[in-house]
């Protein structure tokens, strides 16, 4: 997901740790290491966890000294592996097209409908010109958010080397980003530090010179646009050689995009075809910026030294949209649906995460945690109307509820 790796969350993320690992399947038991990072200011109004019932204390032991918070630590811990587990069994009695086969089908079935798009848009008629760039837009979002999402979390496959691969051709060739940047700060700090102010609050979404409309509305446009700016200025911090082979990806992807549109779909100018790229470019791009601030934002946000372990921290600042045909095949269930679940197994595979969420979501309830659901329409509304206070202002810290 290309601009969730933008400028601010790589300043942070160099403050946490140097460098990239893959996410271990099926673990996260713990928190990753924080080291060189200092507190936000607390002077900011707390405020409760939202549907958190007292009696469970949300902290650990890096929070208040003494043998009650090592034992609710350990407790967490506890519920984590309990989880992991139930999970475990899941993806064991999977087959391999339900762990893998489901959502490479899906990546093959779009790159196949490349060339009836191409092939739409030499029709002078509207409606099949319609038809291409629709099909062309929705193919571009599943390869490169679907796609590149997956192959940060090498979810396309159990091999390191192909992983390695696939993650060079959805994020680099087809969504003009580094990968070694969009998944350090994807990974290990959205990942690793979700809603910790600081380093993974998703403040990388938030231009608060926008007002309300403009950004909800009209800013998403601009997305293509941006995204590569942004990955050319993230290649100040990667080797020479990385650097160089980002930017031969990134001009392949363009040119034969760039390409296609002038000797397959006829386009007689360059910028009748770069119109037409960016149009297509952008054809989703406005759920893509609503998914990424709906599902976090607005839900309780810590600070770096008063986090809940990792199964409240997830069950507190993760958000589950519902099932969407469109959005489900070009963003993936663990971006829409699953969203909870993938934070919790962020190594599992759009399908799977689908495949566990009756096993989580009945965990989390049975143990009385948080599983947070909403509607679209229902956060756009939220959103409209609070946009001040989520968007533009610092968000508060939540009051860990029980640790005293």
């Amino acid at each position: 997901m290309p601009l969730e790796n933008g400028d601010m969350a790589t300043q942070r993320g160099q403050q946490v740790n140097g460098e990239v690992s893959a996410t271990p399947r099926l673990r996260g038991t713990g928190d990753p290491p924080l080291r060189g990072t200092t507190a936000p200011d607390g002077s900011r109004t707390g405020v409760t966890a939202a549907g958190w019932e007292p009696g469970t204390a949300l902290g650990g032991e890096d929070v208040t000294p003494g043998r009650a918070p090592l034992r609710a630590g350990q407790h967490e811990e506890a519920l984590m592996t309990e989880l992991s587990e139930l999970v475990q069994k899941v993806v064991k009695s999977s087959s391999w097209w339900e762990r893998h086969g489901v959502d490479i089908s899906i990546l093959a079935c779009s790159f196949l409908l490349l060339p009836a798009g191409f092939l739409c848009l030499r029709s002078a008629q509207a409606i099949p010109f319609l038809v291409g760039v629709l099909t062309l837009g929705v193919v571009h979002h599943t390869l490169t958010v679907k796609g590149s999402h997956l192959a940060s979390h090498n979810a396309l496959t159990e091999s390191k080397s192909w992983g390695k691969v696939w993650a060079i051709f959805f994020i680099e060739l087809c969504s003009a980003f580094t990968v070694e940047q969009g998944t350090y700060n994807h990974v290990k700090i959205h990942h690793g530090y979700t809603n910790v102010i600081g380093l993974g609050d998703s403040s990388t979404w938030k231009l608060p010179f926008l007002n309300r409309y403009v950004y909800m509305f009209i800013a998403p446009l601009a997305v293509p646009i941006l995204t590569p700016l942004v990955a050319l200025d993230l290649l100040r911090n990667v080797e020479w050689k990385t650097a160089l082979r980002t930017l031969c990806c990134m001009f392949l992807g363009f040119y034969c995009h760039y390409w296609l549109l002038l000797h397959v779909s006829g386009f007689q100018s360059p910028w009748s075809a770069l119109l037409c790229m960016l149009l297509t470019r952008s054809l989703l791009a406005h759920p893509y910026i609503h998914v990424n601030i709906f599902q976090h934002i607005g839900l309780p946000m810590f600070a770096a030294d008063r986090k809940p372990k990792r199964i409240h921290l997830m069950s507190l600042g993760v958000l589950n949209l519902p099932r969407n045909a469109l959005l489900d095949w070009s963003f993936g269930h663990s971006l829409i649906s699953c969203h909870v679940e993938h934070h919790l197994f962020p190594s599992l595979s759009d399908n799977m995460c689908l495949k566990i969420k009756p096993v989580v979501s009945q965990y989390l309830k049975q143990k009385k945690l948080p599983y947070n659901e909403d509607t679209y329409s229902s956060r756009l509304r939220l959103f409209l109307q609070r946009y001040e206070e989520l968007m533009v202002h610092a968000p508060p810290i939540t009051e860990l509820v029980g640790v005293q």
